[in-house]
């Protein structure tokens, strides 16, 4: 599992698949979800703007599993 740092209270569905490296763009992503290969703790997920938060945990197929893990607010 790989473990994806957020500096942020919470990230976006869409967003953290291209940090992560899953897609490249938002339209990727929205495509993704819409075929229902993405889990977020275990649940199909279809929502482009859901948060995630530290702990979370999402499964992407044929791109594998990550945690989202926060970090301190850099200034």
């Amino acid at each position: 599992m790989k473990k994806i740092l957020i500096h942020s209270g919470y990230i976006k569905l869409d967003q953290f698949l291209k940090l992560s490296d899953c897609v490249s763009t938002g339209g990727m992503a929205k495509a993704l979800l819409q075929e229902g290969l993405v889990l977020v703790n275990g649940e199909k997920e279809e929502r482009r703007g859901r948060k995630l938060y530290p702990g979370d945990r999402i499964e992407v197929q044929d791109e594998g599993s990550f945690e989202v893990i926060g970090g301190e607010v850099q200034k």
